[in-house]
């Protein structure tokens, strides 16, 4: 066909040659010569042109036309058919076509619209526009063909040539003409050509005419054509856009779709960028319903819009990405360019998720089916950015339900959320009011884990997006604070001081949004005031003069704060006016400045407003103590976190040390006498070597004087002048001195070192042995001197903690005895003073949010209320089994698995109180305190007057004080490391930050550095606790809870065993070791654990040191004493293995056989009794879960424990457990009972689902898994007729409903699609299913009868679900042609050992009683395809399974 090209080299008259030889050779026409033929030609076709009303032009004149365009078809058409030379008139008339457009001026006519013309000057018959020449002939069916194979002829001569002058594409124009022709002669020649030309065609050509195909060709070649496209497809990607164009108009049946689908997947990867779109086009708008998820899935995975960012631009602000654009990058040519097509795949996924909603949930399903956090990407969150802004309710709820469960699992986390930011940031730009929307919803969740994520949204909308984004950011995050919601309002304003402190500049427009909060601090915690003012501080005096417009306002607020007469008010002022103070006068760097007397100066009206406010806070702080004290400690953390002018550090520094000494100290003397309610006593003195000048702090004088106008029988002192002075505002004051001395001395404290060693005027502690003979007010007395006293002592260790001088290190140690013994003494006196409040020791806390104080009584009425209770239970439980022994033995289970007995809770009692309802009311210790763990054996020479050694005193950390730092340190982790936890609907409200103040001043990443600092520390105390009880288990044949061993010793060393193991676990469960730019810390904590076992190990992986880390960890297995530290070690290595990701690990076997040996063995206390409790029952159950969870076969495990286990525990004496496990006891069996119940319904909905598309092979493996299942639940289901007390009937009734869902949801369809191959298993299955269905229809009566609420509430749910089982087991039977098989009866109501309830026989009819058990009938024939005949025992599932009894639903 093409067998002539146009050749630039080839003049016209050439071309004419070879044109008139062409035809010559098509023509077939012999001797004739081309000079007669070019005469008859051109004599026909002229004539019969000028006869139909088209007159021929030459030159720049295009054609003209006299007629309507059908008329002239007709005629053309009536003249040729009505020739003599019919049909051979037809070839001439081609003949003379060919001749006129040999010329090109000629060509261009005929290619060019007809000029309408009318002789008469009427040209209303005529439209005003007329097609070409040559689109009117092909309109000519008799010389279609003909014309086309001319135009093919004549192609090649401008194939390559561009467009002309006009502007004119001759072969753009030739590919026009074909377009949307009436009908088209010969389709299949047409296409035939059309491919052929494609193939020799240059690129632009290829797109003309690919683009143009659905326009030209009918739809019985789409099929064949569609084929040749997708393997042109394959091979060349520049003709990806116009082919999809093409196919995308095709119509093209769903089998063809699917291929031509599935090759543009295959080349996905490797288009240009801006053809993405419209491959993502296609692919969406090619999809079926039933492969949308399919597809969709496939998309996503090959979509990474992470490789259209080039890795040089900076993250920032939207300006900063569009400066970049215009640099340049080999690769990404322009950043600008790239975001365009980003943001126009995304308008293709937007617009079919908008129309198409199978579209939008198969893009959820998508998202939600990642499991790794890795496998996530950024069109991730773009698509669930766009699904929130379509306005259909399904996508924008889906989208939140999806991204609120992604960030709670962990798998969406906030380094995507900074790639998609980073990289895509004027895409993002257009769905700013979803990522609003959503960033206002995670925030207000109450749900901790999913609240940071909003806030970095928030961080990054304002970071990234222009002015008005900014704006509508602050003020969400001002709505936000003002609602009053904690953890709302703590992240919000933690954002806004971020944002502050980072963007100064751009947030200082909004400051006059921020000042609005000033209205309602009403609601605000003092930690959430102080950030408020820390915001509103540098905004109003920072570098910013937009800021500086609220300076007035917050002097105003202020002011009015501290001349209120209401404590929360003048709590509110004197926060608010030492953080101003703190940023007024804060050093300035006047480097720049040419005067070096001024550096680093305040000006000295900055310095008079700072003098004058500090002043004013004083004298309105004077007249109460918890406002001074609160004074004290706010000035304190001031100088704590701030560096001060030095002018200003003086004026607060020059008369405390002064006042200190005046209000607190006195010299001691032997004389202290006084009218005090006990005898004053110099007590605890570490400087009794020094022969004179001795201090003592004046506590008991005071405290006597203090509780005087109280109504107290004493009187005071007899001075009248002196002033009054609180021992409240001891430790405040004293911290207050020591922080300045550190100011001014730079860290020495040699100037106040006498208070670390001097005495305390108390009184002698012996009087505790009498305590129950002294009145109320002498016992409140003595209790609160003991707390000041502690609150002393904690203060003096938190300044010298850090000091490195040997003396002051061994002194400290000491104090921290004297903490630990007092706290023992404490306990004593509290129990017998019942009703008692402390004196406060953290002052920036409302009277209303203090802690409720526990009284001794409250345990006792605990008792008998729940004693109470039993009695009440136990006429109801009747019980009809034929063990009464069993029966017996699951009621003390019952009782010994609920709260503590009355029992416990008396001998609690007379044990004392524990102090950790009374933390509030201690001093905070600081976190630099922690550094005495690495204290060792501390010794110090006693000199003689002669100033010769007299003896050597040593003094090293026992296991009290190591016990009291650790409960600090663990506390302090879980406070800082550990997302705040969900509070439960209608639980008290508690303000958990209270005693944490200063370690809220500190990020978690520094606490995380501390901790990991003292990883060193922490194992060799780990390492003593381990070599103690391997000594223990030594020298006792093998068991570490032996008889005989000393109780308070091995208490104390279990305590701190496990809580050492407890802060290594929540060291390492910081999620922030998640983030990149903690991983060299996470590394190096690694690297301290694996340097304990392989010394001298470096440069190792992270995989090689999480695997060394739990080698070494491992091994304290053998010897942990308790099953909490058992518990605590498991979790911790689980943590160490990758937590989520350790089945798929080598850890996993390792943990499950360690939870295993910790079931296997027997727990004892020290005096030989069993290990029991309510702990005791949650750490067994979370060892249990542990282990089920790591095992290589859950179903199996369960097998095992319920039949052989249990089974054993039936067998053994009451006082006795199983053998296999001998933590499975009868008090034990509740927990185990639970935990496989549980364990045994989250295997089952990891079964995967069953789909007709699978294999013989995997349907019988599904089958087989579903066939365990159920043995397992029916077991577990039938020991509720031995083990019959009602917390198991409460747990069988739950999962076992549970468990009904799940196989219903998944079990059934599997069932649908296999009962023809497998009858004899389904069958199976549902005989063993039917069995445990029937005894839960059995306890559901049991319960009704019990008239127990707690059991009926799972009533109506697990009746539900068990009438939905029979009709979905008849709905199987008639997919499977099966339905005679089915058919229905009532069943009985009958108690827990399958006896018909009495109560009911009257009413149930002799035919009901013969269908109460039927018998198996044969199912019908089935096809030839069917093997076999089945039973239909599945049909005899209880359709109803009605109950007679009045109270029936």
């Amino acid at each position: 066909m093409l067998r002539k090209k146009r050749r630039s080299s080839v003049d016209q008259g050439d071309r004419t040659a070879d044109s008139k030889s062409k035809r010559s050779c098509s023509t077939g026409r012999g001797a004739k010569s081309t000079v007669e033929d070019n005469a008859v030609g051109a004599g026909v076709f002229s004539r019969v042109l000028r006869e139909a009303g088209v007159s021929l032009r030459h030159g720049n004149t295009p054609n003209g036309i006299d007629v309507d365009q059908v008329v002239f078809q007709k005629r053309v058409q009536q003249l040729l058919r009505k020739s003599p030379q019919y049909p051979n008139i037809i070839q001439e008339f081609i003949s003379g076509l060919e001749s006129h457009i040999e010329d090109q001026e000629n060509f261009k006519n005929c290619l060019l619209p007809c000029v309408p013309h009318s002789s008469d000057g009427d040209s209303s018959s005529v439209y005003s526009y007329q097609e070409s020449l040559i689109r009117l002939l092909l309109g000519v069916e008799m010389l279609q063909p003909s014309v086309v194979k001319t135009l093919f002829e004549k192609l090649p001569e401008f194939m390559f040539d561009g467009p002309g002058e006009n502007g004119i594409h001759i072969p753009h124009i030739i590919v026009n003409q074909l377009k949307w022709l009436d009908r088209i002669m010969d389709s299949k020649d047409l296409a035939g050509k059309l491919m052929e030309l494609i193939t020799v065609a240059p690129l632009e050509l290829q797109r003309d005419i690919i683009t143009s195909l659905p326009e030209i060709l009918e739809d019985s070649q789409h099929d064949d054509i569609a084929r040749e496209l997708n393997s042109m497809l394959q091979q060349n990607t520049q003709l990806t856009v116009p082919i999809l164009d093409a196919l995308s108009s095709f119509n093209l049946n769903p089998a063809l779709l699917a291929e031509v689908r599935s090759g543009v997947m295959t080349t996905l990867a490797a288009v240009p960028l801006e053809d993405l779109p419209v491959i993502v086009k296609f692919i969406l708008h090619s999809i079926s319903a039933s492969e949308a998820n399919e597809v969709v899935s496939d998309l996503r995975k090959k979509l990474e819009l992470e490789v259209c960012v080039p890795t040089s631009v900076p993250q920032g602000s939207q300006q900063h990405v569009k400066a970049s654009s215009t640099k340049g990058n080999s690769k990404f040519p322009a950043c600008s360019g790239n975001q365009d097509c980003v943001a126009l795949v995304l308008d293709a996924i937007k617009s079919t998720v908008r129309f198409q909603k199978i579209i939008s949930e198969a893009w959820l399903r998508a998202i939600e089916n990642v499991v790794e956090a890795e496998d996530h990407r950024v069109i991730d969150l773009l698509v669930l950015f766009i699904l929130h802004t379509v306005n259909a309710n399904h996508s924008r709820r889906g989208a939140e339900k999806v991204l609120r469960t992604k960030v709670r699992g962990g798998q969406i986390r906030e380094n995507l959320l900074q790639k998609t930011f980073r990289g895509h940031s004027e895409v993002m730009r257009r769905y700013f009011p979803s990522i609003l929307s959503l960033a206002q919803g995670l925030l207000r969740s109450p749900d901790p884990c999913v609240v940071p994520f909003g806030a970095h949204m928030y961080k990054h909308a304002f970071t990234n997006f222009d002015s008005y984004c900014q704006q509508e950011a602050v003020g969400s995050l001002v709505t936000h604070i003002c609602s009053g919601r904690g953890g709302e309002v703590d992240v919000a304003l933690e954002l806004l001081c971020e944002l502050v402190a980072q963007k100064l500049a751009e947030m200082a427009p909004y400051a006059v949004f921020v000042k609005g909060i000033l209205d309602y601090m009403d609601n605000l915690t003092p930690q959430q005031i102080r950030r408020l003012f820390c915001v509103l501080s540098s905004l109003a005096f920072g570098k910013e003069q937009q800021g500086s417009l609220i300076q007035d306002d917050m002097h105003i607020v202020i002011r009015k704060q501290l001349s209120s007469t209401v404590s929360k008010y003048k709590r509110i002022g004197i926060i608010g006016a030492v953080i101003v103070v703190g940023k007024m006068g804060s050093c300035r760097d006047n480097s720049g400045s040419n005067s070096d007397s001024q550096a680093g100066t305040l000006m000295k009206e900055r310095h008079r407003q700072v003098i004058a406010l500090l002043e004013l806070v004083r004298s309105c702080s004077e007249r109460s103590p918890e406002v001074a004290a609160l004074y004290y400690d706010e000035l304190s953390n001031l100088l704590q976190t701030c560096t001060l002018d030095p002018q200003v550090q003086d004026w607060i520094g020059k008369s405390v040390l002064e006042d200190f000494q005046e209000d607190f100290v006195i010299d001691l003397s032997p004389d202290l006498s006084g009218n005090f309610p006990f005898p004053a006593i110099a007590m605890y003195n570490l400087d009794e070597d020094e022969s004179q000048g001795g201090i003592a702090i004046n506590l008991l004088p005071l405290l006597a004087e203090d509780v005087c106008p109280k109504g107290e029988q004493w009187s005071p002192s007899k001075d009248k002048g002196k002033k009054r002075v609180s021992p409240l505002c001891l430790a405040s004051f004293f911290r207050l001195l020591r922080l300045c001395e550190e100011n001014q001395h730079k860290g020495d404290l040699e100037e106040i070192d006498a208070l670390l060693g001097c005495p305390v005027v108390l009184t002698d502690l012996e009087v505790v042995e009498k305590v129950e003979s002294l009145s109320k007010s002498e016992r409140e007395f003595l209790c609160s001197l003991l707390f000041y006293t502690i609150n002393w002592f904690r203060e003096i260790v938190n300044a010298f903690s850090h000091q490195n001088d040997p003396e002051m290190k061994m002194k400290v140690v000491t104090r921290l005895q004297n903490i630990t013994y007092l706290q023992t003494v404490l306990e004593r006196v509290l129990a017998a003073t019942p009703g008692f409040v402390p004196p406060l020791a953290n002052f920036d806390s409302d009277v209303s949010d203090r802690p409720v104080v526990p009284s001794a009584a409250a345990p006792l009425k605990k008792g008998n209320k729940e004693n109470v209770g039993r009695k009440r239970k136990t006429p109801a439980s009747k019980n009809s089994s034929a063990d009464s022994t069993q029966l017996e033995d699951g009621t003390e289970a019952e009782e010994t698995q609920q709260e503590p007995s009355f029992k416990e809770k008396e001998k609690e009692s007379r044990l004392g109180f524990s102090l950790a309802s009374y933390r509030p009311f201690f001093r905070e210790l600081d976190v630099e305190v922690l550094g005495v763990l690495q204290c060792g054996l501390l010794s110090r020479s006693l000199l003689d007057t002669e100033l010769h050694s007299r003896e050597r005193e040593e003094v090293q950390l026992g296991p009290s004080e190591l016990l009291f730092l650790l409960e600090d340190m663990w506390r302090k982790l879980d406070f800082s490391l550990t997302p705040a936890k969900r509070t439960p609907f209608l639980k008290s409200k508690s303000d958990k930050s209270v005693g944490f103040s200063h370690l809220q001043q500190k990020s978690p990443q520094e606490i995380a550095t501390c901790c990991v600092q003292l990883l060193p520390t922490l194992c060799t105390h780990l390492e003593n606790c381990h070599n103690h009880f391997q000594a223990l288990i030594s020298a006792n044949q093998g068991v570490v809870d032996a008889p005989g061993v000393d109780e308070k010793e091995y208490q104390l060393m279990s305590s701190v065993y496990q809580l050492l193991l407890q802060v290594l676990h929540t060291t390492f469960s910081w999620s922030g070791f998640c983030q990149h730019e903690h991983r060299s810390l996470l590394k190096g904590a690694l690297g301290v654990l694996t340097g304990r076992l392989k010394e001298g190990e470096v440069n190792l992986t992270l995989e090689q040191l999480h695997k060394c880390s739990f080698e070494y960890l491992v091994n304290f297995g053998r010897t942990v004493p308790s099953l909490s530290s058992a518990l605590a070690l498991s979790q911790l290595l689980i943590v160490i293995s990758g937590g989520r990701t350790a089945k798929h690990t080598p850890f996993r076997q390792q943990i499950a056989s360690l939870t295993r040996r910790f079931l296997c063995q027997e727990w004892f206390t020290p005096l030989g009794e069993r290990q029991r409790g309510v702990k005791h029952n949650e750490a067994l159950q979370a060892v249990l879960s542990i282990y089920l969870e790591h095992s290589d076969d859950v179903l199996k495990t369960v097998e095992e424990m319920a039949g052989d286990g249990v089974t054993e525990l039936m067998g053994a004496a009451k006082d006795r457990g199983s053998n296999t496990f001998p933590t499975l006891t009868r008090q034990t069996f509740l927990v185990f009972y639970r935990g496989m119940m549980a364990e045994l319904e989250k295997s089952v909905r990891k079964i995967p689902p069953a789909t007709q598309s699978d294999s013989n092979e995997t349907q019988t493996e599904k089958l087989l898994t579903w066939n365990l299942a159920v043995r397992d639940f029916h077991i577990l289901v039938n020991l509720v007729k031995v083990f019959d007390s009602r917390p198991v009937l409460t747990v069988c009734l739950k999962y076992g409903r549970l468990f009904l869902e799940v196989f219903l949801k998944l079990g059934m369809p599997l069932l649908d699609f296999s009962f023809k191959k497998h009858k004899e298993d389904v069958q199976s299955l549902l005989k063993t299913f039917q069995l445990s269905t029937r005894q839960l229809h059995h306890m559901c009566g049991h319960s009704k009868i019990r008239q127990d609420t707690g059991l009926t509430n799972h009533v109506p749910a697990l009746k539900k679900s068990l009438e939905q089982f029979v009709y979905r087991v008849k709905a199987m039977l008639a997919l499977n042609n099966c339905q005679e098989a089915f058919w229905l009866g009532n069943l009985k109501n009958r108690d827990l050992q399958g006896e018909e309830i009495l109560s009911q026989r009257s009413r149930v009819s002799d035919a009901e009683e013969e269908e109460g058990e039927e018998e198996a009938s044969e199912l019908p024939e089935e096809d030839s395809d069917e093997e076999g005949q089945s039973r239909s025992s599945m049909a005899r599932k209880r359709a109803t399974e009605e109950e007679t009894t009045d109270d029936s639903d």
